[in-house]
């Protein structure tokens, strides 16, 4: 199938309703748009350049958690939640009542995609992986009632109070089985000859088309870009995020997909989708750069001044680079020391400039690796 003589699908009557049902994907695709060459080699590049660049990085499975903390923060606020990522580094006991839902929603996801990753070891990228990462994502949440890790039964529509004001309406839900077989199939299809990054860019536009689910989908369809890319082995660490992009064009995220359907316009998408691939790299390749120059400072320079403290010192460092918000009670239990050792060592690390106290109180104080947190958060 050429990309330029696409057709995304057909609308099918239902009742008082239309539901699109999308062309199925598993088949040879080819394209004539140069700019799509271009894009996809240096797309390669960068991927390349970056998990050689992870492969190099002690402890790199420490600094990846962080990279996970904001890809969850990120995939969820694009579905409304407002978590920011030093919250969804905290313990629920310290987060607000109100934000405990959404908090609940971004801490499902972190499990969701690290029990994912884990499972790939024995488990190819399937239906049966993204309904057990929809089930961990459900969990305890406000899609708790939605059919955790099975397929709808019934019509959903994105956008509109109803069905008849609804932007897009999904195929109907006996169609699911089927698409998503297909859609599995082409992702491991060896007789056809597309590379891995076309496949993904693909897979992700058409499991958010055919909405498996009444909830989650937009989370499980950019978790499955990560798995995927793992899988094949494009990535040996899970060091590329989308969502972060994602996040950032949201408007044109949701254009340019619609855009497949009303528009057959299979081109702009994978463009636009390639050219996130390549942002995100530099981005995650300049981020590690930066958290290798700070532990380089902070290891070489700060911590010698600590003297016989330093091995306890090195432990703390090790945890603050999974978890830079912390209180005296967590280093006490982390470090397995006392509590006046525990005081003391804060306080050095505030004197060092690498923790800053947050709260302003004199009791349950808290303390942030801020320089660190900064380099996961928004210029």
């Amino acid at each position: 199938m050429k990309f330029e003589e696409f057709k995304g699908g057909s609308y099918i009557q239902i009742q008082d309703y239309k539901s699109f049902l999308p062309t199925k994907i598993n088949q040879q695709w080819i394209w004539e748009d140069a700019k799509i060459n271009t894009l996809l080699a240096e797309a390669n590049r960068k991927l390349g350049s970056l998990d050689s660049f992870a492969l190099q990085i002690p402890d790199v499975d420490i600094f990846i958690e962080m990279h996970i903390a904001k890809e969850a923060t990120k995939s969820s606020k694009i579905e409304g939640t407002k978590t920011e990522i030093e919250e969804a580094l905290k313990k629920e006991s310290e987060i607000d009542p109100e934000r405990k839902n959404d908090w609940q929603e971004v801490q499902n996801y972190i499990e969701a995609m690290n029990t994912s990753i884990s499972k790939l070891e024995t488990l190819p990228v399937s239906t049966r992986l993204l309904k057990d990462a929809h089930r961990i994502l459900m969990k305890g949440v406000r899609g708790a009632h939605k059919n955790p890790g099975e397929f709808r039964t019934s019509q959903n529509w994105i956008g509109g109070a109803t069905i008849q004001d609804a932007v897009y309406i999904p195929p109907i839900h006996t169609e699911i089985n089927e698409l998503m077989s297909d859609l599995e199939k082409f992702l491991h299809n060896d007789q056809i000859d597309v590379p891995v990054l076309i496949r993904a860019g693909i897979a992700h536009y058409q499991f958010e088309t055919i909405h498996p689910y009444l909830d989650g989908n937009g989370r499980i369809g950019r978790l499955l870009i990560t798995l995927y890319l793992v899988s094949t082995k494009l990535l040996s660490k899970p060091a590329l995020y989308l969502s972060d992009y994602f996040e950032k064009h949201r408007q044109l995220y949701y254009d340019n997909l619609n855009n497949v359907r009303v528009k057959n316009d299979l081109t702009q998408w994978i463009k636009f989708f390639l050219t996130g691939i390549i942002e995100t790299s530099d981005k995650s390749i300049t981020t590690f750069k930066s958290i290798l120059k700070l532990k380089e400072e902070i290891e070489d320079k700060k911590l010698p001044e600590l003297g016989k403290k330093l091995p306890t010192a090195k432990q703390l460092m090790k945890y603050l680079y999974k978890k830079p918000v912390v209180n005296v009670q967590e280093i006490k239990q982390e470090l397995k020391v006392s509590l006046p050792t525990a005081n003391s060592l804060i306080a050095d690390f505030v004197k060092l400039k690498i923790l800053v106290e947050k709260t302003g109180y004199r009791r349950n104080r808290e303390f942030e690796f801020t320089e660190y947190l900064n380099l996961f958060k928004d210029n």
